[in-house]
């Protein structure tokens, strides 16, 4: 199972990037868990500096836009 989080204090790119997310997920059928991350002590633990940050099994992929699901899909093949 995929672990996705999504950091970000809840603008609207950070909730289309975990719609994103989601759609890329089902669309490869890959079991995930997503967890969104909105404080900001939590989010610069990742060292992301800016929003909204994307992080595939504790590993930062993205920041800073989001990513289409078909990007997201490609991270997670």
């Amino acid at each position: 199972m995929k672990r996705i989080k999504i950091l970000g204090t809840g603008c609207p790119k950070c909730h289309q990037l975990a719609e994103n997310a989601k759609a890329a997920a089902d669309q490869l059928g890959v079991e995930c868990e997503i967890e969104k991350i909105t404080e900001i002590s939590e989010i610069m633990k990742f060292g992301v500096m800016m929003t909204p940050g994307l992080v595939i099994d504790e590993q930062v992929k993205s920041s800073g836009k989001a990513l289409s699901a078909e990007e997201i899909a490609k991270l997670l093949a």
